[in-house]
């Protein structure tokens, strides 16, 4: 049974850090890009960011270039992602996805976590 289990979310005050995890089972991370999606209050599912199955290639959201950092560690069955300068905006539910996630349509349609929350506020 594939599951993805989300952490590391939490509340930081704006320009503030965070990283996350997703623990990966049931299936070989290595075979398969993956992907972080999120869901801001009252809006839907878009995509974040995405890695390819070997880190050789990564993609990002223009709102989050040069703040995220996205990788992984097959070894550990672990996605994980690295949030710096995080502004209010940031905030949303975010949630690993299996695949390479690129549309809104695609991220909704992902199979995902139960996600971890991740508010910016001061």
């Amino acid at each position: 049974e594939v599951q993805l289990v989300e952490s590391g979310g939490g509340s930081v005050q704006p320009g503030g850090s965070l990283r996350l995890s997703c623990a990966a089972s049931g299936f070989p991370l290595s075979s398969y890009s993956m992907s972080w999606v999120r869901q801001a209050p009252g809006k839907g599912l878009e995509p974040v960011s995405v890695i390819s199955s070997t880190s050789v290639r990564t993609m990002y959201t223009d709102s989050v270039k040069g703040r995220f950092t996205i990788s992984r560690d097959n070894a550990k069955n672990t996605l994980y992602l690295q949030m710096n300068s995080l502004k209010p905006e940031d905030t949303a539910m975010y949630y690993c996805a299996l695949g390479w996630i690129g549309t809104n349509d695609q991220a909704t349609g992902a199979r995902r976590g139960q996600g971890t929350q991740v508010t910016v506020s001061s």
